[in-house]
């Protein structure tokens, strides 16, 4: 059954709850998910952008099927820097996402990560989540275990589910080009088998 994810503003403390946007409440051992670069001076690290959390607990009753653990949290990461406005970004679509699951659901805390030249913190005001069932796996919106909803996304990606779709959103300055979705893909086995590095990255864009 595909899930619809809707987003509001609050003034409530999500640390340890379903959020997108904000930062990631890693557990200590988990690192920040980052692409290796290269310029004229060396390689480096630059990181992706955080996209959401979700307290998987938060989706239970409406995974009848069990594809997702019950129990945890999952991170969504994706190189999207770009397209909310970074055009310096030296990452594109092109470049692997990264899905994070952590057993750990208690004792968590913010990741810090900050500007160098200001010192502020990288990450947009976290919203909260609201996760409803959908008739149709396929839509428009953000949504979990849909089908992608381009055709095209689909035959370039066969046997793949949609663990996520990212819509674009102009409250967040968020466009994929003139229009368009970024797509976290998975073929059901490996979701099933909770082998998040095989996930696919690919964006949907006219």
């Amino acid at each position: 059954m595909a899930i619809s994810i809707t987003t509001h503003t609050t003034q409530e403390d999500l640390t340890g709850k379903s959020h997108w946007w904000g930062a990631p409440d890693l557990p200590d051992n988990v690192p920040y998910p980052c692409i290796t670069c290269e310029d004229e001076e060396g390689t480096y690290e630059e990181p992706l952008t955080f996209v959401c959390q979700i307290r998987c607990a938060d989706i239970a009753s409406l995974d009848p099927e069990n594809l997702l653990p019950h129990t945890g949290m999952l991170y969504f990461f994706a190189p999207i820097a770009y397209f909310l406005g970074e055009t310096d970004s030296p990452l594109d679509y092109h470049d692997a996402p990264a899905v994070i699951y952590s057993a750990q659901e208690t004792g968590l805390s913010p990741y810090r990560l900050e500007w160098e030249d200001s010192g502020e913190s990288v990450f947009s005001p976290a919203e909260a989540i609201t996760f409803s069932p959908l008739e149709s796996p396929r839509g428009d919106g953000h949504i979990l275990l849909g089908l992608p909803y381009q055709e095209e996304i689909l035959t370039a990606h066969p046997h793949c589910i949609s663990l996520l779709q990212i819509d674009e959103d102009d409250r967040w300055g968020l466009r994929f080009y003139d229009c368009g979705m970024y797509y976290f893909l998975i073929q059901p086995r490996h979701l099933r088998a909770h082998q998040w590095d095989k996930t696919e990255g690919d964006l949907f864009f006219y």
